[in-house]
Order: C-alpha cells, then structure tokens, then sequence
C-alpha cells in the first residue's frame, strides 16, 4: 500500500515563509479597506451542513464539494464559498439587526476545481456583503470597493469587468427548453465553448433568442456592447438593465478610466444565485479573475428571509501569489542575538524582553560559544550581538 505522509493531498500546496509574510500583508491589506468602508467582520464554521448549499437559490454539484459525515451520520461540507453561510447567518441570528448590514469575512473555502485548471483546491477568500438595500449606490459601492482592493494590491496593472446576470436569465426564461439543457447552455457560456454552444442551440429551432444565445458569449468590450445586445434581442426588462448596467459603466469609467473597465454580457458564474450586476477584478499575471461578485436579491430569501444583498469575495491566495512574482519578499533579519554563557540564562532572557518590548526582534544564539555566536550573527546578517556574561557587552556585527 503507498504511502502519503510526505506530500500534500492535490489542489493544496504548503505556504514557506515569504509565501507567507506576502499572503499576511496582503490579508491585511484587504482588510484595512474593508474596515475603513465600516465593514464588520464574521467568521462562519469550515464544516456547513450539505443542505445549506442546497436550495432553490444556490445549488453546488456534489462533484465540487468536500464531503462528509458527523457523529449522527448527517452530511456535511468543508465551506466551498462564504457568501452563503454568511446568508444563513444573517436569516438566523441576525435577523432583527438594523439594515443595512455592513460585514467581512477572510476565511479558507474548500472545492475541487478542475485538474488541468491549476487553480487550489483550497484558498483563502476575503470578502463584503452589503445586506438589505437594492440602491444603485449599494452597487456602486461594492464597484468602487473593489476598485480600492485591487488598486492596493497592484496600483498600476487592475481592470474591472462588469456584467449583469438577469439578462442570462431573462432569456432563459424566455427559452423553451428543459432544466437540463439549460444548465448545459449555462455551463457552455460560461466556458466560452462556442461550437459546442452552437451544435446545443442548433438543435433547439431558430429564432431571435436562439440568435442571441449565440452571440452572448462575444458580447464583451466597451460601452457599444449595450447597443449590440439592444439590437439582438430585447425586451422591456432587458432594456432597463442594460440602461441600468451602462450607468453603472460610465461611473467606473469615471473613476479609473475607460481602458480599465469592460462589460461582459456572456459572463455567467458557477453560484446561480446572482440576479443582477456581476463584477470581476483582474490584476496582470494571472490569468483567471482575482475578485468576483455581484447582486444576490434571492439568496437570503431560501432562508427564510427576504432581503437584498450585494457583495464580492477576493481570492487572498491568488493577490499574493501576483505580489509575490511583481516584488519577491525576503525575511528581515533580526535586530539582534543574544548569547548566554552557562549560568547567566536568565539574564539573557530578562534582556531580550526589555529589548522586545522596546521593539526589537531578538533571537537567543544556541551555540556553545560567544566566537560561534558571532559567526552565527554575521552568517544570518543580524547587526548586533549581546554577550551575557558577568558583564551585558554589545558588539556590532555589520
């Protein structure tokens, strides 16, 4: 029988030490805008019940999600996203607070992805979630938020995708076609696979919607994105949210220019529980979106209760990971080692707290001797060195 004691399980990887300090200071980074948008923080469990990602808003395939029983043989889930256990959350024991509801999150998910992807199975999520209003300027907030994120995390190389999930449903509705087939059209648009789109739509007659089906997918760039989609197929709902999404567009195009902003109409995400304005953040180098989100008007109501939200989830792994290749980190070194000779221990403990608490990172050398120390001081690039002997003897190393 193989053995797997020294190697990770697929999909997760060990973090060392600058991979570390990197994804700190970017969590923190995140953070720090959350708080100073007066956001509040919640932490939900890692295990969920297999029904809370099981209902008529939001509905993960099995095949995605970490599974498995407790004590009494009850289905659970390792959490494969946080906005939908922070829904539960706020249907639940928040119930009666004042809306709106301003919280954060930054906590791990756990879902397969894809093998040939090269995306984690597990990953830490950062994100918002703005309960209880269905404003323009709750959306707008949420945009101009995700714009502060990503431009902290890489001020020069971010864009924002913009896109509006009813129009995808709008024309689903419209379709005269099972459960099933729909799903795959869904799942095909969010691909981008347009030939086997195209065989699919084929097979279902010709008309204006068939038609724009096939186009949705190409439907992004700029602003004449809108008038493209107006002249495929529209309808009185239709209109009001491409109206609604063109100026939402214009006010981001304002804030950070029109080359940093595009509109998807084809943007279709796995969660199916988005009913209207979708975002997504890209920084350059990585090749899949950093920040993903939108309006969910739906999700708390399969939880009993009825109110709109908005928000968005950053992958922090995914952020460090640019950081990391755009400005490659190294530990700093200590500020200063301390040797003991034997018998004066506790004097060099009583010393490297007064020096700590002053604010110095200090290390104790484990060698045998002051000459060891010293070379130990030099080889690590640590500028002073403590001798604690009868006397306290400060030597400057570098």
């Amino acid at each position: 029988m193989r053995n797997y004691n020294l190697i990770t399980p697929e999909g997760t990887k060990d973090l060392l030490l600058e991979e570390c300090l990197v994804r700190r200071e970017t969590e923190e980074t995140i953070r720090s805008v959350f708080q100073s948008h007066g956001y509040d923080e919640l932490i939900t469990p890692g295990l969920e019940f297999f029904d809370v990602f099981q209902s008529d808003a939001v509905r993960y395939p099995q095949e995605q999600l970490y599974k498995l029983t407790d004590s009494k043989g009850r289905l659970l889930v390792l959490r494969p996203e946080s906005t939908t256990p922070i829904a539960r959350v706020v249907a639940t024991r928040l119930r009666e607070a004042m809306l709106p509801l301003r919280l954060c999150y930054m906590q791990s998910a756990y879902r397969f992805e894809p093998a040939l992807k090269g995306r984690s199975d597990a990953f830490m999520q950062a994100g918002v979630e703005l309960i209880g209003s269905n404003s323009y300027m709750a959306d707008l907030e949420m945009a101009s938020m995700a714009i502060v994120v990503l431009k902290e995390c890489n001020e020069t190389n971010f864009s924002l995708e913009l896109g509006d999930a009813g129009i995808f449903k709008e024309l689903m509705r419209e379709l005269h076609a099972s459960p099933n087939t729909k799903e795959e059209i869904r799942y095909l648009i969010e691909t981008k696979n347009y030939s086997a789109l195209n065989d699919l739509l084929d097979t279902l007659g010709d008309n204006h919607i068939i038609h724009a089906l096939k186009k949705l997918p190409s439907l992004f760039g700029g602003e004449e994105v809108f008038d493209k989609m107006a002249q495929l197929y529209t309808t009185p709902h239709i209109q009001d949210m491409l109206q609604y999404l063109r100026k939402l567009y214009n006010e981001i195009a304002a804030l950070i220019g029109r080359e940093r902003v595009s509109v998807d109409l084809g943007i279709v995400n796995k969660a199916d529980y988005y009913t209207g304005v979708i975002i997504k953040g890209y920084l350059e180098g990585y090749g899949d979106e950093v920040l993903s989100g939108g309006r969910y008007n739906k999700l708390l109501e399969s939880f009993g209760y009825d109110v709109p939200a908005v928000g968005f989830a950053v992958n922090v792994d995914a952020v460090a990971k640019v950081a990391m290749k755009h400005n490659p980190r190294t530990k700093k070194p200590a500020d200063a080692v301390i040797y003991a000779a034997p018998g004066y221990e506790q004097e060099a403990i009583k010393l490297a707290e007064t020096k700590r608490q002053a604010g110095s990172v200090v290390e104790f050398a484990l060698e045998e001797t002051a000459e060891a120390a010293l070379q130990y001081a030099k080889t690590r690039q640590i500028p002073k060195l403590y001798r604690v002997e009868e006397d306290v003897t400060e030597v400057t190393v570098l």
